[in-house]
């Protein structure tokens, strides 16, 4: 998830790991993972079991390499620019891509691929047009809520009625609750206005959903499904930026409506993950739209014993144009100095069968498999199914969110619509703002 990135910058340790990487025996296929969690531990019994494989001569056989998380993917970029060849598989992220591609190759997984993942999850391991990588962990969103407030909600004609009133007074529309899975944002909203108990007294928790409004990055891939489903992009096919549209407009005034009203806490303005799985985990709120790896903490009931055995999970909302989920991932891809590119390229076609895929996510590792191939691990992995299902089903990558400057991007519309969301400036200029600031870091 978001611990994709926290990461800081240390000279002396990207030249110390760059002199140990450059004096290290090389192996057969060397390949550089992500150090440290599920990702390693999963990455690790994957290479095992491949290697185990009666096949696969001995000059091919994997063996793995490790930074610290610590400034990752700058050292990483500085030894690849280097052309080092200390490794031939190196570690990938959707929002990273870009950067890496020059030092990279291109590669084809085969059409077990496709059978495996799908095509909106392999679409996270593209840069324009190619396939540069295998994808192995992924990261979505999900509609978490209290089934026992819907549930309440639906049965009571009185409620019902409520509802109906307030969606009309703060929405302009008199809308009627209805089951999550079958929510638009606007279902959403009216519910989340219903269960803000400054607007109706009666409701049992103090606010209808908690919203992640600060100044972040990564906070702008939770919000940014929404203004995706009334059709949103970053760019059209000709280079265009599309940021200052209609989809933009109604997906940033929705969320304005609902903190101005109330229905997210005051001091959402500072929230990102820990704060809203805090809010939502202590029975705070009716919703929240919160990472997947938040699924496991919300219904651990030694975690979150307030709402454990209550929570419902959906995809995001649908929006006029379709119901989107932004995902992102991790992946392993070929390093264009590798010095076994054949074996390196085995591993890699190996790493997206169903076989492999299977291996990893029993070891603990988060891929999203395609939903016959998810079913298998339905008992053992619920979680995966509902990731699998939603990326496949509504998965998306904006254009440019796997350039070089995907991550400045991020960081531009975090600056400009947290300015928006707090009363700094009004729509139009953080409009006019970030369609500037994207030109300039995509052109």
């Amino acid at each position: 998830m978001r611990k994709l990135a926290r990461l800081t910058v240390s000279v002396a340790a990207l030249l110390a790991a760059t002199m140990s990487l450059s004096g290290a025996a090389q192996a057969a296929v060397t390949v550089l993972g992500w150090p440290g969690g599920s990702e390693e531990t999963a990455l690790r019994a994957t290479a095992d079991a491949y290697n185990a494989q009666e096949g696969v001569a001995e000059e091919d056989k994997v063996e793995l390499l490790f930074f610290n998380r610590e400034g990752f993917y700058d050292k990483l970029q500085a030894d690849m620019a280097a052309g080092s060849d200390a490794f031939d598989i190196n570690l990938l992220a959707t929002y990273t891509i870009g950067r890496y591609a020059p030092y990279m190759e291109p590669i084809d997984l085969g059409e077990a691929a496709t059978t495996t993942f799908g095509e909106s999850i392999l679409s996270t391991m593209q840069f324009e047009g190619q396939q540069y990588g295998v994808p192995t962990d992924l990261s979505a969103h999900f509609m978490y809520f209290r089934k026992d407030l819907i549930d309440a909600l639906l049965a009571d004609d009185a409620a019902k009625a409520k509802f109906t009133e307030i969606a009309q007074e703060h929405l302009g529309k008199a809308l009627e609750p209805k089951d999550p899975d079958s929510w638009t944002w606007d279902d959403w909203a009216a519910t989340a206005l219903y269960f803000t108990q400054s607007i109706n007294p009666d409701s049992p928790v103090r606010y209808g959903t908690v919203l992640q409004l600060k100044n972040l990055l990564f906070n702008m891939m939770v919000f940014q499904s929404l203004p995706r489903s009334y059709g949103a992009d970053w760019q059209d096919e000709t280079g265009n930026i599309t940021v200052d549209s209609e989809a933009y407009r109604t997906g940033l005034e929705l969320y304005k409506t609902l903190y101005d009203a109330g229905a997210s806490p005051r001091d959402s303005l500072s929230y990102e993950y820990p704060e809203t799985n805090a809010a939502f985990g202590a029975g705070q709120a009716a919703t929240a739209l919160q990472w997947n790896a938040a699924a496991g903490e919300l219904t651990d009931p030694e975690v979150s014993p307030a709402v454990a055995d209550v929570v419902g999970i959906v995809a995001p909302p649908a929006g006029p144009e379709a119901r989107a989920d932004h995902i992102h991932g991790l992946g392993l891809g070929l390093n264009k100095n590798a010095k076994n590119k054949e074996g390196a390229l085995k591993f890699l076609q190996w790493l997206a069968t169903e076989e492999a895929a299977l291996t990893y996510a029993r070891a603990g590792g988060s891929p999203a498999l395609a939903p016959e191939v998810v079913a298998k691990l339905a008992e053992e992995r619920p979680d995966l199914v509902q990731l699998g299902e939603f990326a496949s089903a509504y998965g998306y990558v904006m254009n440019g969110g796997t350039s070089e400057n995907a991550f400045p991007v991020y960081e531009l519309q975090a600056r400009e619509f947290t300015a928006y969301w707090s009363g700094q400036q009004d729509l139009d200029t953080t409009l006019a703002n970030t369609k500037a600031g994207m030109e300039e870091l995509l052109k």
